[in-house]
């Protein structure tokens, strides 16, 4: 269970504890008048109904500049509710993670900054270490660092959001990401790249169905964890289908001239983006992660549409290229 704190005026705190009557959420209680003539009121909310008091207060609320609302986790509740509580009769439903925490989550990987780019370049540095001299271990290690991840999961999120602005971050993002790891190691390939046989290179330069269902069962892994609250899955999503290894290889590949062997790692890399994509945007829509207004509902449903065919179509280009038997 988590708390939700509404900080408003005072004018409405009768209507907020009315929102806990409807939803008989089993403790609220406040705090005395500030001075500003706001209280701070506060709610322990089951997992199931999370949303939709969430919906309800900023639907009250959406007239006040000088309200907010929080929502934080609690590490531990004493004395326990008891099994006969209200909040033991209702079964939790599939959607645990709010769309705000899933969008203050997710939000972040989208984000093109210092950070980001530092991540990008020595992520990259260690995969293309690891890729010529032959070492999985090495490989491991910068495919868990995984920074085009995030803007990938911020792509889908913010399409299902209908969140433009959102989605143009995530592109830049991703599409910066990729450019820097490309060119780094393609300047690598022309000047490194003596051990162009390593096993781990060339496992890189070919995408079969596997690959493809692979990818697709990662992708709905990563945005699964995300929804449920276990973002701990995510580790074993960035080992399985990580986006920073074929990029490296293009390069590398690339850069030693070997253009057949770069065309199949960038195929690899498109499989992986286009699944990781799709997938996550089919999760989200059968976890019900939907903005909240009618008028968003309507522009989240257009771009909603929009980009699902663009990654179906993509899918099925991919799917006959790998079947045409390129390598």
């Amino acid at each position: 269970m988590k708390v939700i704190e509404v900080i408003a005026d005072f004018g409405h705190l009768d209507t907020i504890k009315g929102v806990g009557e409807q939803y008989e959420i089993p403790e609220i209680w406040h705090s005395a008048v500030d001075e500003s003539g706001r209280c701070s009121i506060r709610m322990l909310v089951q997992p199931e109904i999370r949303q939709r008091v969430m919906d309800t207060l900023q639907s009250i609320l959406s007239g006040s500049e000088d309200c907010r609302i929080i929502l934080y986790d609690t590490e531990a509740i004493w004395p326990l509710l008891q099994k006969n509580d209200s909040t033991q009769k209702k079964p939790v439903g599939p959607f645990t993670v709010t769309r705000e925490e899933l969008y203050s989550q997710i939000e972040q990987g989208a984000h093109l900054n210092g950070t980001y780019l530092l991540l990008v370049i020595l992520s990259t540095i260690v995969v293309a270490i690891g890729l010529i001299e032959d070492n999985v271990a090495v490989v491991i290690g910068a495919m868990v660092i995984a920074p085009l991840l995030g803007p990938n999961l911020a792509l889908a999120l913010g399409s299902a959001l209908g969140d433009r602005e959102l989605m143009t971050r995530a592109l830049n993002t991703i599409l910066v990401g990729i450019g820097l790891s490309f060119f780094l190691c393609w300047l690598l390939g022309i000047s490194w790249a003596t051990n162009l046989e390593s096993k781990e290179l060339l496992a890189r330069t070919y995408v079969g169905i596997d690959g493809v269902v692979l990818a697709l069962a990662s992708g709905l892994a990563a945005a699964l964890s995300l929804t449920t609250g276990l973002s701990s899955v995510l580790v074993g999503v960035m080992v399985a289908v990580a986006l920073l290894p074929p990029v490296a290889t293009a390069g590398i590949m690339m850069g030693a001239g070997q253009y057949d062997l770069a065309g199949g790692a960038g195929l690899l890399l498109a499989v992986n983006i286009v699944c990781i994509n799709l997938s996550a945007k089919i999760v989200f829509l059968l976890k019900g992660v939907r903005p909240r207004t009618w008028i968003e509902k309507k522009n989240a449903r257009q771009s909603y549409v929009l980009f699902m065919l663009v990654w179906l179509v993509s899918l099925a280009i991919l799917t006959v290229i790998i079947y045409s038997g390129f390598k």
